[in-house]
């Protein structure tokens, strides 16, 4: 990554504004993120272990420290039910 992430709390994901569009991903890379979201979903759940969770808005990079309690087919969901689109995400970290 070329630049740093914004760091935000959980709570404000759900006020960002994510584009449809995808992040420059190879396929490979996508299943290895895949592979990583679903690690990390069983950590969040039976460990309660927070992840750091990189991805971008369509402001810029951003960082949220928590954990992920459901990866789907094109979203990730944190706790209250905040979204993510897998399509946006750049990388997630123990």
């Amino acid at each position: 990554m070329t630049s740093t992430p914004t760091l935000i709390e959980k709570e404000n994901v759900a006020d960002l504004l994510f584009p449809t569009q995808a992040i420059d991903k190879t396929k490979e890379d996508m299943v290895k993120l895949i592979q990583k979201l679903r690690r990390s979903m069983v950590l969040g759940n039976i460990h309660r272990t927070k992840m750091r969770i990189i991805f971008e808005d369509n402001i810029g990079l951003k960082e949220v420290r928590t954990t992920i309690w459901a990866v789907g087919d094109k979203n990730i969901v944190l706790k209250k039910g905040v979204v993510i689109p897998i399509n946006r995400l750049v990388d997630v970290i123990l």
